[in-house]
C-alpha cells in the first residue's frame, strides 16, 4: 500500500489545479482496435462496474488481470476541456474493465488509487510544461498497469531535488517516483514531443 497517499481508501480528494468540472466534449477514448470507449463512474468500493456510453463496447477481461495477454486503451485530448478528471474517468473504466476495481481489499483499493493519482499527476505535467497533453495510453500485461502520457514539450520531467514537503510545487514527479515501478521518457528522433511512461504494479 503507498505511504504517500494524502486520503485515505476511497477518498478520491481533490482534482489539482485547473481540473476542477466534469469532463467536457472533445476527447475521443479507442481501444488498440479502434472501439470508442466511454466514460467511467465514479470510483466506489462496493459500486458496479461502470456501463460504457452510447456505442461503446468493452471486453470482459480476467479480474486483476490475470491471465489473457496484454490489453490497452487509447485517449486522445484533441481539443478537449477539463483533461486531468477525463483522464481519471478513462483510466478508471479501464481499471473496472480489467479487473482492478471494484476492489476487494484494502490493498488492491490502494493499487487501483495510485494508478489514478499517477495518471492525475502526468496528465497535470503536461499541462503545466508542454502545452496539454496529446494521448494517454494504458496497457494491462501480467498484472502491471503501464501509463504512458505523450505530450510536444521539449522539457524534461524530474523530480525536485532536494525534495521538500512544505515547499508549493515541485511535487508531482516526486510523487511518481514514490508509486511506481519505474518509470521514464521516450522520445522519437526527428519528431517533436516526447511519451512520459509510469508502471504500477497489482498487490500481491
Amino acid at each position: 500500500m503507498s505511504t504517500t497517499r494524502p486520503y485515505s481508501p476511497g477518498d478520491r480528494g481533490p482534482e489539482p489545479s485547473g481540473a476542477s468540472g466534469a469532463s467536457e466534449g472533445g476527447a475521443t477514448g479507442e481501444s488498440d482496435g479502434g472501439v470508442p470507449a466511454g466514460q467511467a463512474a465514479m470510483l466506489g468500493a462496493s459500486a458496479p462496474a461502470p456501463a460504457a456510453a452510447s456505442g461503446a463496447t468493452s471486453a470482459s477481461p480476467p479480474a486483476s488481470g490475470e491471465g489473457g495477454g496484454r490489453q490497452a486503451r487509447r485517449l486522445t485530448f484533441e481539443d478537449a476541456t477539463g483533461v486531468v478528471p477525463l483522464a481519471r474517468d478513462f483510466t478508471r473504466e479501464a481499471l473496472y474493465a480489467w479487473g482492478w476495481l471494484p476492489s476487494a481489499t484494502a490493498d488492491q483499493r490502494a493499487a487501483a488509487e495510485d494508478v489514478l493519482l499517477v495518471v492525475s499527476e502526468l496528465v497535470t505535467n503536461a499541462c503545466l510544461h508542454a502545452e496539454g497533453p496529446d494521448e494517454l495510453r494504458i496497457t494491462c500485461e501480467k498484472k502491471v498497469i503501464r501509463l504512458e502520457v505523450s505530450d510536444r514539450g521539449t522539457g524534461q520531467p524530474s523530480p525536485r531535488t532536494p525534495h521538500r514537503a512544505g515547499r508549493p510545487g515541485g511535487h508531482g514527479m516526486f510523487i511518481v517516483q514514490r508509486l511506481c515501478l519505474d518509470w521514464g521518457v521516450v522520445r522519437t528522433p526527428g519528431v517533436a514531443g516526447k511519451r512520459v511512461w509510469a508502471e504500477l504494479g497489482a498487490p500481491a
